[in-house]
């Protein structure tokens, strides 16, 4: 009985260094997931002969038959299918090293593949690349957002260079230079009335109907345990999947939010109005990038004025409503 691919005495599962063993799995893999030969052939767009050329060869490396033709149709032997599982993940294993090698293909000398969580991409970003290219015409940008737990695996991937995000904690194989602390504010619809002025308390939201976040980013945790720690019960009246559709409840008079303060200062959603949170609550903000990436000159010219850019927000924000 196969238990597994290392089972089978074979040189096409053995020695994966001559292309042909990759064909083999590459063609075993295509028939039995489409089950006929004709499919199998459009996939992987190569002949109908071709693909019955090489899965008869792969079957007298092996020494026994992968499939059988019944009533017309490619029925998987037995050993086919307790082949099938190791194949499998050989086959998601070659994708991605495809995906990969086509990422590294598609970089562009002289261009910066950035990925940030939705509140930098909304309105930090946009702003210092667009100064940075003020004085760097030449630099070309991709920018586009992806939720805390998406940016390690487009890093790893060679999708992007530099991933931009809060308190990231540790993540395996990717490095974090510290560009900031920001902090955490109310967001208080315009037309509702605390009867307190200047920086609120938690306590002071109690009595209040709350915003909630859904816990699924570290931001959100942090806050969260706070907020338990504190001992301060907050009536939530909704949850909302990010701050900025937080922000967007608030601005219907819905209630109360406790918001990052990139979030809070982004030139969306009127009505809405920023005030202190104390004692003050602090984050980390870092740009994040692998191990093994090289750190250019330009990446390290705009990771700097990044930290410049950033640096000139936190304190521009500092006080303003």
């Amino acid at each position: 009985m196969i238990r597994s691919i290392e089972d089978v005495n074979s040189p096409w599962l053995l020695n994966n260094r001559q292309f042909h063993a990759f064909r083999h799995i590459e063609v075993f893999h295509a028939v039995y997931s489409c089950g006929s030969v004709t499919r199998a052939a459009e996939v992987l767009k190569v002949s109908q002969p071709s693909i019955s050329k090489v899965l008869a060869h792969a079957e007298q490396q092996l020494g026994f038959a992968l499939f059988n033709r019944v009533r017309g149709k490619l029925v998987p032997t037995f050993e086919a299918s307790q082949l099938f599982a190791q194949v499998e993940q050989i086959s998601e294993g070659v994708d991605r090293l495809r995906q990969l090698a086509a990422n590294l293909r598609s970089v562009e000398k002289g261009s910066i593949r950035i990925a940030a969580t939705p509140a930098f991409g909304i309105d930090f970003l946009p702003g210092a690349i667009a100064s940075y290219r003020e004085r760097h015409g030449d630099i070309k940008f991709s920018l586009e957002t992806l939720r805390h737990e998406e940016l390690s695996s487009a890093l790893m991937n060679s999708r992007i260079d530099i991933a931009l995000a809060f308190d990231p904690g540790n993540l395996p194989g990717i490095s974090g230079e510290l560009l900031g602390y920001g902090r955490f504010v109310v967001l208080v619809p315009a037309a509702m009335d605390l009867g307190i002025e200047g920086a609120l308390r938690l306590q002071d939201l109690a009595c209040q109907p709350f915003i909630k976040l859904d816990n699924q980013g570290p931001l959100d945790r942090f806050l969260t345990a706070h907020i338990e720690a504190s001992d301060t019960r907050l009536d939530a009246v909704v949850t909302a999947g990010s701050y900025l559709l937080a922000k967007a409840f608030v601005s219907h008079g819905m209630g109360v939010c406790i918001a990052d303060q990139m979030t809070a200062h982004s030139r969306s959603h009127a009505g809405v109005v920023i005030r202190e949170l104390k004692p003050a609550l602090k984050f980390r903000i870092a740009a994040l990038h692998t191990d093994q990436a090289a750190t250019s000159l330009v990446y390290r010219d705009f990771i700097d004025h990044l930290k410049r850019s950033l640096q000139r927000f936190l304190k521009t924000t500092r006080h303003a409503d």
